[in-house]
């Protein structure tokens, strides 16, 4: 005899869910089965099944009913996301690919989101295994955040809870969050449905005896259930548990529930043709769904009334179905739109970051003082962060050794002490963590700024870093996660190596929504950083090594409020008979080369590369004739290629000369100074350049 159903679940609502998601994949499993003889763009491309796993998120929905609630999760999630509010027109829309919904089909169909000022959020969903924890995450520490540094008491008991399967436990995200969840006790729950199979591979592959809970029994700070997801009341009673521990400040939970795959992975999949018949068989006897039934009928519903309810359920999927199909399709004019933020007066603004009011009562100016202290590189990064914690609550800077030691490189050097360890804090050794987390908190209306220690440290981030930049265009600006990440790089002081002093700023120029600084001193330091920290766009702020370890690039204080907007050059030297045109540390060689031509070179600082001023480098190779590029990252397809590449295409009758780039040559940066010096551009190259370049 099932048990009674526990109480305090609208259980009607649960099926309802339960049999819309069910009702939702019979739609487009059978429509991309008969997908011959059915009307092209009613076939779902990419088709995800969650059956099986429908009755078990179903109830977790329903738990998840906070004003600040946050779920990250993934491509088998639609029942959940029924639960906390998804239409099933946009549920069926958006695979489709119609216009509106998730992504304004710029994206998959179930890689959803769900924006919502007064209820639970879905973050953005991405098409990468594991990748919904850390931002989960950091939306769990800007709960705690919220309630506590800004005394905010409408987050208390909310929670972030990140849904994924038995093989993304397997992946770096997944164990970069449980490490910052279990070390600040945050307040994050982990549901790990697990079928046992990540595509074909079985469980036993992603982990040792397949279970991930009873391998995470000996961790400190983690609440753990683990039981039966196709039982609905022993489903139900293990979620109620993991929630309530969450909600009560205890720390985080994981509960892990083993499920059905009743389907192919997805659609072009066949598990057939890995799977035997034995086994297929052994899961469809396991379908949550009749014992659902059996659960409510005849204790909760009578039969009738289950009949009644799959009645409702068919007729509101047709209807939706119906008018899915009747959306128009996207329109390709504006495909473009919504890469970066548009900040004019009245256009509408995205989930996450600062709101543009915030920002703009910040102020701002453009104009420096001319009287300010003269300050180095590093203390002017650190001046700028130390205002911006003074003006802005909102602003969190982390990193690796970035609290108490203030840094390897010492530029965040006692703003811990001064402004406490909740707003200055260390993180666990995992950039894969450090983004995803900044991503949380900026989505949660936070300014993280987040330190990669060096820039080569920064490609186990990539994921991260990727689907930061891309949040606001995939989701047709429904979502965005302005951050600033803080990279040092290039060369040191006479020593270099490649793991320290790479600086491959090009990565960044096409990265997918992200601005990108790189000051050449003190005071465009200060200029730059502010901008970053109040621009409703991502930005990577590059910190040239040699300029922090050094003298080079120090600068009067340009003031407090100080300002440089993205995309403008500074021109640094003027000239009539040839375009000089470098960034970030190369630009005091390039000084040194261009002052033994008086009046000749014309030497223009991009300071910013995404965007880049392609009008000043136009303009001054216009008047002049001749262009020189002078970078630190590799000639090939470095960055000087697409200056080289814009000058040639746009003012190629202007030209005297054939356009010229003087880089390192394609090695990594070596060790010992001989060998560094051997491969750096110095001023007497640059120099030696710059006059061949006159001669032609």
């Amino acid at each position: 005899m099932a048990p009674k159903p526990l109480a305090g679940f609208d259980w009607r609502r649960i099926a309802y869910n339960t049999l819309a998601s069910r009702a939702l994949d019979d739609v487009e499993e059978a429509t991309n089965r008969n997908r011959a003889t059915v009307p092209k763009d009613h076939v779902v491309l990419y088709q995800f099944s969650a059956r099986g796993h429908d009755m078990a998120q179903c109830i977790l929905g329903s738990l998840i009913n906070g004003k600040h609630d946050a779920a990250g999760a993934y491509y088998r999630s639609r029942p959940m996301l029924l639960s906390l509010g998804l239409t099933l027109e946009d549920a069926l829309g958006s695979p489709l690919g119609r216009a509106g919904g998730f992504s304004d089909g710029r994206d998959i169909g179930v890689v959803c989101n769900l924006p919502n000022p007064d209820g639970p959020v879905v973050l953005p969903m991405s098409g990468d295994v594991g990748s919904q924890y850390t931002p989960t995450a950091g939306w769990a520490q800007s709960v705690t955040y919220h309630r506590d540094v800004l005394k905010d008491a409408s987050w208390k008991g909310a929670l972030g809870v990140a849904l994924g399967g038995d093989g993304s436990v397997a992946t770096n995200g997944f164990w970069a969050a449980l490490t910052m969840a279990t070390t600040l006790k945050l307040p994050m729950l982990f549901y790990i449905e697990d079928n046992d199979l990540g595509i074909s591979v079985k469980g036993e592959m992603q982990t040792p005896g397949g279970n991930i809970a009873k391998n995470l029994a000996s961790f400190t700070n983690l609440f753990l259930r683990d039981g039966d997801g196709t039982d609905p009341h022993e489903s139900a009673r293990l979620l109620q548990e993991c929630v309530h521990h969450v909600r009560s400040g205890a720390g985080p939970a994981l509960v892990h529930l083993t499920l059905p795959r009743l389907s192919s992975h997805s659609g072009p999949d066949n598990q057939k043709g890995y799977r035997t018949d034995a086994e297929i068989a052994a899961d469809q006897a396991r379908d949550p769904l009749p014992r659902l039934k059996q659960y409510l009928v005849p204790s909760l519903m009578s039969e009738k009334e289950w009949t009644a309810l799959e009645a409702e359920v068919v007729r509101d999927v047709d209807v939706a179905l119906t008018a899915a199909r009747a959306r128009g399709i996207p329109d390709a004019a504006k495909i473009g739109e919504h890469m970066y933020a548009d900040d004019r007066a009245g256009a509408p603004e995205a989930f996450g970051g600062l709101t543009r009011a915030w920002r703009h009562a910040l102020g701002g100016t453009e104009t420096p003082r001319e009287d300010g202290d003269m300050l180095r590189f590093a203390e002017a990064v650190r001046r700028t962060l130390r205002r911006e914690l003074e003006v802005n609550p909102k602003v969190v800077v982390f990193g690796e050794d970035v609290g108490k030691k203030g840094g390897v490189h010492l530029v965040t050097e006692g703003l811990q002490k001064q402004f406490g360890a909740a707003r200055v804090f260390d993180t666990s050794l995992s950039e894969e963590g450090i983004i995803g987390r900044a991503s949380g908190l900026a989505i949660s209306g936070l300014m993280p700024v987040a330190e990669i220690q060096f820039r080569k440290y920064a490609d186990p981030a990539t994921e991260q870093l990727n689907n930061t930049g891309t949040m606001r265009w995939r989701t047709a600006n429904r979502f965005a996660a302005p951050m600033v990440v803080r990279m040092p790089g290039g060369f040191g002081k006479d020593v270099g190596d490649p793991w320290h002093s790479l600086s491959d700023e090009v990565r960044f120029a096409h990265a997918y929504g992200w601005q990108m600084a790189i000051p050449s001193n003190a005071a465009d330091a200060v200029g730059l950083l502010r901008t970053a920290m109040r621009s409703p766009n991502p930005t990577v702020y590059f910190e040239h090594r040699s300029l922090l370890m050094t003298g080079d690039g120090s600068a009067r204080y340009p003031g407090d409020d100080y300002m440089i907007p993205f995309g403008k050059a500074r021109v640094v030297r003027e000239g009539k008979a040839l375009t000089l045109v470098s960034w970030g540390a190369m630009v005091h060689r390039c000084i040194d080369a261009a002052d033994r031509f008086a009046g000749d070179v014309e030497l223009l600082d991009l300071r910013t590369i995404a965007p880049w001023d392609r009008a000043a480098v136009l303009a001054s190779v216009t008047k002049t004739g001749r262009c020189l590029i002078v970078h630190e990252d590799n000639l090939t397809a470095g960055f000087g290629a697409e200056v080289a590449a814009t000058v040639t295409q746009e003012v190629f009758w202007h030209l005297d000369a054939p356009v010229i780039r003087l880089a390192p040559k394609d090695i990594p940066m070596p060790y010992h100074p001989v060998l560094l010096d051997a491969v750096l551009p110095d001023a007497d190259r640059i120099a030696g350049a710059i006059a061949e370049l006159l001669r032609a």
